[in-house]
């Protein structure tokens, strides 16, 4: 492989989207990555301007994915993109992920995977077929200091693990915003478009994977209390979610859109049989270890005494914050590290690896659709079905 950046084209993600802008901006950190094309709206005159303000070529800018994939997919090697990214409404990842996969692309992908977990499963299987790589891009994960959380656990420094409080509220949905014109809020809410799950499947998979992420535990177990609380709404906004884990540890997860007054308060605690950890979403660079013999510690971002893999993904020393673009931008570097390694014929090292995959998104999946049961039941418990 030449010495080149890795190229990328992206479905979705035009001018007045939010987290479109936020992967170009993630992929462009660590200067790995050349964005090359777009589909970036469905509406022919937002995909046209969104690629003139992104300065992407005219022949370049396509007004859908079945273009763009058919057409980049013919252009000889030294031109074509190496993966798509794809930041569309839920109901809109499976048909072009499969297709950009079956074309011989990588697929970067918005969680959750799918509408459901059966076209998750179809997803994974494509993978397999291919070789290609699909990264999913559970944002949180990314964080130098949840990194840390999780090296501490896997060392056994808390001990056992035992129980584990997972929180994500927000307050954004207190009202019926879908109507009064919140282009994010009407398609969230909108069962055809985000599928069988609101509040759940927006942010409880968030928090469902952090658990399992720093933990290294899975769910097997939940006992979920789903809940539309404003009126008129069409799909959850609110719930609570007991947790079993695998080694028989327990937990609770908590998820709302409807907590008013709340930003993006993602937090997590985390106990062990020695002592536990906390960690807060909009503190990010701080982390609380407390234990059952010694005053609790402060652990904070880009000192020396962190782990290597909270040190090969801080970028800045110490006191100069990091933060959500950041994190982002790690999911992304460690992605194309895994890329370029792969197409220069080499092994991937379990650093580059670092980043949720096709079986993070088939979990969430599951999360949703056993979360959804649980809340249709009487059955107290209902195993983590996949």
């Amino acid at each position: 492989m030449e010495n080149r950046k890795i190229r990328m084209g992206m479905i979705g993600g035009g001018k007045d989207a939010f987290i479109g802008a936020v992967h170009r901006i993630a992929a462009n950190i660590d200067g790995q990555v050349e964005f090359c094309c777009g589909a970036l709206s469905i509406n022919p005159e937002v995909a046209m301007e969104s690629g003139k303000i992104l300065f992407l070529p005219e022949d370049r800018t396509y007004l859908n994915y079945e273009e763009m994939i058919t057409q980049e997919s013919k252009l000889p090697a030294d031109k074509r993109i190496d993966f798509v990214t794809i930041v569309t409404p839920n109901f809109a990842h499976f048909a072009p992920a499969m297709m950009a996969l079956d074309h011989g692309f990588n697929v970067v992908i918005e969680k959750p995977i799918a509408l459901s977990l059966d076209e998750a499963k179809q997803l994974q299987q494509k993978v397999k077929e291919t070789g290609l790589i699909l990264c999913l891009t559970h944002t949180y994960s990314g964080y130098p200091m949840v990194k840390q959380a999780r090296h501490m656990v896997a060392e056994g420094q808390l001990g056992a693990i035992r129980k584990i409080m997972v929180e994500y509220p927000q307050g954004w949905l207190s009202t019926l915003t879908e109507r009064e014109g919140n282009a994010g809020a009407a398609w969230r809410t909108d069962p055809a478009k985000s599928g069988k799950s609101g509040c759940m499947g927006d942010i409880g998979t968030h928090a469902a994977q952090l658990a399992e992420y720093i933990s290294g535990l899975k769910i097997t177990k939940l006992c979920a209390d789903l809940n539309i609380v404003v009126p008129g709404r069409g799909l959850d906004d609110d719930g609570n979610v007991l947790l079993k884990f695998d080694n028989g540890a327990n937990g609770v997860l908590v998820a709302s859109q409807i907590a008013a007054g709340e930003e993006n308060a993602l937090k997590i605690k985390m106990y062990g049989e020695k002592g536990g950890l906390e960690w807060h979403q909009m503190e990010p660079n701080t982390l609380i270890v407390k234990w059952l013999d010694q005053p609790a510690q402060i652990y904070r971002a880009g000192q020396a005494y962190l782990s290597d893999a909270a040190k090969h993904n801080t970028r800045v020393p110490g006191g100069h914050p990091e933060g959500y673009l950041e994190a982002f931008a790690n999911i992304y570097r460690n992605f194309v590290l895994t890329l370029r390694t792969k197409l220069e014929g080499g092994t991937p090292t379990a650093a580059m690896l670092d980043f949720p995959n096709v079986e993070d998104g088939i979990r969430g999946m599951a999360f949703i659709e056993n979360t959804v049961a649980s809340s249709q039941s009487d059955q107290k418990w209902f195993d983590f079905k996949i």
